[in-house]
């Protein structure tokens, strides 16, 4: 673990960053490709299928996200004490609850399935064709959801270029094989969801490979450690922390789209449109924020609050750059963005009028994105869920008096308030968790 106790660099934080930034960036182009391959077929239903398909079976792997977040806090701080023997069993944990949710889905397929469409109905071709895909592709459920788990464990040893090279590997066998089956041998739909079946598992196989040193040590099978009940318990109230957090940030995002509809289907297209603005600026400030994970855990793991402070320093001094840049570009270029994104001249005008938020967006979420970050590494999950439960009440109350007031403007404002509210709320907490990492009780 001599890594672990190197100095905090700004190279180190970049060298963290940085492939977690361009790991992300391959995520959108491989939705392109699959819609783009479907589209060659010259029908509509198959890219709706393709697209609804891949929506509901995204929802329901990211229900496990917290699988990565957990992980990644708990390794590193095992990694930072130097528990050599922790930072393994915690990969095969990760390990076994990854196989039994992705099993769980597949027996339960059928009801959520049904439920899914009831929920977000379709013509009877397309959800044809998104069942044909989604039966498919679901047997890679325990593979999908695995990988979760060894991301979370490569990025808390500062591992980020294997989870770089793990994402252009499955990304591009995806890729590769979408043209192979729809364009060359024409299985249509099938075709899509064979190529993201077999992509899932050759990417768990290089992902257990990038792992082997760990599976090298007798530790790997050490059962009494790796079912140890106290830790099994703090793993759980973790990843259920976790969960519910997530859970009620999904829930304004949702609500910010249902509340949005009731303005037409022009506003709720630019709603829509804008939101990839978030994205992209969640896709630059992650690879900081997952910085902040590693090293925050691994200097709560040795109790060092001169490293818990430095590690905090640098990675959000790169962020706030990060932050600067990307308010310069949407300053800049945002309205060319937004044409690059809809050809609809209603949609682009109507974008524009709130594109204003869109510039203070990364500013104010500079703060809540880090503080998540620095809150993972410390498995401070209780306050995460607890300032998520009041972000979001303060959100529900921002909604039902701005909403009325003024309109789709009133929205995005209580949606840009969530993210202050979030922010404000984690760092009235911070105190606490410095005070907690300098005893080791973090």
């Amino acid at each position: 673990m001599a890594d672990a106790a190197r100095p905090i660099t700004h190279g180190r934080v970049l060298k963290i960053a940085l492939p977690i930034v361009l790991a992300n960036v391959t995520v959108p182009i491989l939705g392109a490709v699959d819609t783009g391959v479907v589209g060659q077929l010259g029908q509509a239903a198959p890219i709706g299928a393709v697209g609804i398909g891949s929506i509901i079976l995204t929802s329901l792997y990211w229900f496990f996200g917290f699988l990565r977040m957990g992980t990644t806090g708990l390794t590193s701080q095992a990694h930072g004490a130097g528990r050599t023997g922790e930072v393994t069993a915690l990969l095969v944990r990760a390990l076994i609850v990854g196989a039994a949710a992705g099993v769980a889905l597949i027996l339960l397929q059928f009801p959520l399935f049904w439920g899914a469409f009831r929920i977000s109905p379709a013509s009877e071709e397309v959800e044809t064709l998104a069942r044909q895909y989604m039966t498919i592709r679901i047997w890679s459920a325990p593979a999908a959801i695995s990988i979760f788990g060894i991301t979370g464990w490569l990025i808390a040893q500062e591992r980020t270029r294997a989870v770089l090279g793990l994402q252009l590997w499955m990304n591009g066998i995806n890729m590769g094989l979408d043209l192979l089956f729809v364009l060359g041998l024409g299985w249509g739909v099938r075709g899509v969801a064979f190529a993201t079946f077999l992509a899932d598992w050759s990417g768990l196989a290089l992902a257990l490979w990038l792992c082997r040193d760990a599976f090298a040590s007798p530790a790997w099978c050490d059962w009494p450690r790796v079912f140890d009940p106290a830790r099994l318990k703090r793993m759980i109230a973790v990843n259920a922390d976790i969960m519910i957090r997530s859970m009620l940030l999904v829930s304004i995002s949702v609500s910010f789209l249902f509340l949005g509809s009731d303005f037409g289907d022009v506003t709720l297209a630019a709603n829509q449109i804008l939101l990839q603005f978030i994205e992209i600026t969640a896709c630059a400030l992650d690879g900081f924020a997952f910085a902040a994970e590693a090293l925050v855990g691994q200097a709560v793991g040795a109790a060092n609050i001169p490293r818990l402070r430095r590690s905090i320093r640098l990675a959000s001094l790169w962020s706030l750059g990060g932050v600067l840049l990307l308010t310069l570009a949407f300053t800049l270029w945002g309205g060319s963005i937004i044409d690059l994104m809809t050809t609809s001249v209603p949609v682009q005008s109507e974008a524009r009028v709130y594109l204003i938020y869109m510039l203070f967006l990364p500013l104010i979420g500079l703060l809540p994105f880090m503080l998540d970050g620095i809150f993972i590494g410390a498995t401070r999950t209780a306050d995460m869920r607890n300032m998520m439960i009041v972000s979001a009440l303060v959100y529900a109350v921002a909604v039902m008096i701005l909403l009325p007031a003024f309109g789709n403007h009133g929205l995005w404002l209580a949606f840009l308030i969530s993210f202050a509210a979030r922010g404000v709320t984690l760092a009235l907490r911070y105190p606490a968790l410095e005070r907690a990492a300098a005893t080791g009780a973090a």
